[in-house]
């Protein structure tokens, strides 16, 4: 069964390309250890980050869980 934090995780450091994590952080309203720890998979996100994470991506929430 595939780890569904883990397939967050490598698809929102993937999908935000070469912008730095804490210039990332910024555009969506949280700091970049939060930032850091979902792409770790190490912290659950919230549905409002969720949405604003795919906002700026200019994604739907499922391209970040394909």
């Amino acid at each position: 069964m595939v780890n569904i934090r883990k397939q967050l995780a490598n698809n929102i450091r993937s999908m935000r390309g070469e912008q730095t994590q804490s210039a990332y952080a910024g555009k969506i309203g949280i700091d970049q250890g939060s930032l850091n720890r979902i792409e770790q998979g190490q912290q659950n996100v919230t549905i409002d980050t969720l949405q604003k994470i795919c906002e700026r991506l200019k994604c739907t929430p499922s391209d970040l869980l394909e």
